[in-house]
């Protein structure tokens, strides 16, 4: 796409526009009629088009080849000249999504301006549009524990594939941080990665949002998954999409075309579709809120990323990563985490997961000390650690128990937290809490916890034999 396509039924005018475009370094290509612009533009789509209104002995005029090319190629500008121009037309034209029009007899010197004015708004758009694809939010995968690593490794097997991929877990545990990460190590790295907000598109507003529009006042208008072609369109909280988009999006998934609202003509596109869901959409299929058929086509390759929960042993890597991102980004104080801070935020629940962690790091560098290391005074109080005037309360668990069976629900409770932070390693845990390894398994045997593979993770439980 490097090169003019001058459409004129005149030889002289378009010969003479070609000759001083040549002059002035650009290539050009010559048509005096639609069948040899239409053969044309379908041989190679140019960087920009001049266009007669007015064409003899031709099936469609000037309106109908604008029309027709902003369908199909909405990134090429087109400068509209006419030799019985009125305002009427020059209207229609600029409706129509024409860059501009310009009335015969023609000064060259206005028409040259025109030109490099349309090139350069072309290339500020795609420029634009790639900035947009290259810095949509963060591709890096951080953690080491073994739920971690079983994660990236089913990520890593459906790079290389266009198969159809669905996310599940629940909120915040970066499910598009994982779609992002299947694009960029993908062969559509390149291509545009478009991201479609089910929960937050009004219902009403949908199908115009995915699809795009046509109208005679606004001309053609692309939707989300014309902007995606070539690349990825992901689907975020698709269990949140109207039952009327899903059988439409149905038929994409199976012809890959579409047709805008208000629009009549087929859009072709090449799509590979990433999905992800914190809802059982089986219940939803059950609850009559989803169709099955599009549940079946989504959830081609399903992929299960982990909450914080099970991955406990990489919150203090994740949580130095938000430090340095927020200073990056943000300005906000670089410290480092202190020992207890960093075992206070393993032993933490995190119903909003990574992204609640993310919140909370943020929050302790804008109301934390602007140097030092961050102390574990300074993270926000759980409701089990909570104290009332003054006086440390105790779970009802334990508060109504004889200090020898409470010794022993604390001890339980406090070992298996301490191997769960830290990926079920007795080794490391017995460093952590102070004991020799023997002794260590000697009190989880009469506590009755053991470690054992759940679900890919090595998770500390107590025994059944124990409850």
């Amino acid at each position: 796409m490097s090169d003019i396509l001058i459409v004129d039924d005149e030889r002289d005018i378009r010969e003479l526009i070609g000759d001083i475009l040549q002059d002035e370094g650009f290539e050009t290509r010559l048509a005096s009629n639609s069948d040899e612009c239409m053969r044309e533009i379908n041989s190679a789509v140019p960087a920009l088009m001049i266009l007669d209104i007015w064409l003899k002995d031709s099936d469609m005029d000037g309106i109908d080849i604008l029309k027709h090319v902003k369908r199909e190629h909405p990134q090429v500008p087109i400068i509209i000249i006419s030799g019985h121009g009125n305002i009427e037309i020059a209207v229609a034209a600029i409706k129509q999504g024409a860059y501009d029009f310009i009335e015969k007899p023609f000064n060259i010197d206005q028409l040259m301006v025109v030109i490099g004015r349309a090139m350069e708004a072309s290339r500020l758009r795609r420029e634009n549009a790639t900035l947009k694809r290259s810095s949509g939010g963060d591709v890096e995968m951080i953690g080491v524990s073994a739920a971690f690593k079983a994660l990236k490794g089913n990520l890593d097997k459906v790079t290389k594939s266009n198969g159809r991929v669905m996310l599940t877990g629940p909120a915040g545990v970066g499910k598009e941080v994982a779609a992002r990460y299947i694009h960029t190590q993908s062969e559509r790295r390149d291509a545009p990665f478009v991201t479609v907000s089910s929960a937050t598109i009004e219902p009403d507003r949908m199908e115009e949002v995915l699809f795009g529009r046509e109208s005679v006042e606004r001309g053609i208008e692309k939707g989300l998954l014309e902007e995606a072609n070539g690349g990825v369109i992901y689907f975020d909280e698709v269990a949140d999409m109207p039952l009327g988009t899903q059988s439409k999006i149905l038929r994409v998934l199976v012809d890959q075309r579409f047709t805008r609202v208000g629009g009549g003509a087929q859009v072709s596109v090449d799509l590979r579709v990433i999905s992800s869901t914190s809802r059982d959409l089986l219940a939803e299929i059950e609850g009559g809120t989803f169709r099955e058929e599009l549940y079946h086509r989504l959830n081609v390759v399903p992929i299960e990323v982990p909450g914080l929960e099970k991955r406990r042993e990489d919150i203090p890597e994740l949580a130095a990563y938000f430090i340095e991102k927020l200073n990056r980004e943000q300005g906000l104080p670089l410290r480092n985490l202190s020992e207890d801070a960093s075992a206070m935020l393993q032993t933490m629940g995190w119903p909003g997961n990574v992204r609640q962690l993310k919140n909370v790091i943020e929050r302790v560098l804008i109301l934390g000390e602007p140097s030092g290391d961050i102390d574990a005074s300074e993270l926000p109080a759980q409701e089990s650690s909570a104290e009332s005037d003054g006086q440390a309360m105790l779970s009802p668990a334990i508060a109504t128990l004889p200090l020898r069976e409470a010794r022993e629900v604390f001890e339980r409770e406090y070992l298996l937290t301490q191997i769960n932070r830290f990926g079920g390693n007795i080794s490391r845990t017995a460093t952590f809490v102070g004991m020799e390894r023997s002794a260590l398994h000697r009190k989880l045997k009469s506590l009755g916890v053991v470690t054992g593979n759940k679900q890919g993770n090595r998770v500390a439980y107590v025994s059944e034999e124990a409850e």
